[in-house]
């Protein structure tokens, strides 16, 4: 069985984005009313700038007591993200996502077209598996390599 690309297993097809000068409120609240973990902040019309995520929101903002009415989303984002091409299969991307650190990778095609953002939910279990193995792996041989 082939296994599955990043694009075949978004669970949202739509790009939600915010203006970099939106509010985090604002953001907060768009990501709230569409059940995800993460918002693209995008400057028009389709330069990606960086992305704000739960962990942003949490460490960024309620940890540090920032005014959520006042403070932009530029400054709590996370800067030029790291995206992956729409083929990258989904042990690729988990595999990129182990060993960063982080939970949501925007999907970008040719031309820089935004196509969404791959969440780790949205991987099944066993390529979570084969990821954490080739993770595993790939520590063996560096560590090995010296």
């Amino acid at each position: 069985m082939a296994e599955r690309t990043v694009f075949q297993s978004l669970s949202q097809k739509h790009v939600l984005s915010v203006p970099p000068q939106g509010t985090v409120r604002e953001a907060a609240c768009a990501m709230a009313r569409a059940g995800v973990g993460s918002i693209l902040v995008m400057e028009p019309p389709d330069k990606l700038l960086g992305i704000l995520t739960e962990r942003d929101l949490m460490n960024r903002v309620l940890a540090k007591s920032v005014d959520p009415d006042t403070t932009s989303v530029r400054a709590v984002m996370t800067p030029n993200p790291i995206c992956v091409p729409p083929e990258t299969t989904v042990a690729n991307a988990v595999v990129i996502m182990i060993e960063r650190g982080f939970r949501h990778i925007p999907i970008v095609a040719p031309g820089n077209r935004i196509l969404g953002v791959f969440s780790v939910r949205d991987a099944l279990p066993r390529e979570v598996s084969a990821a954490l193995s080739q993770t595993e792996f790939n520590e063996q041989v560096n560590d090995a390599l010296g």
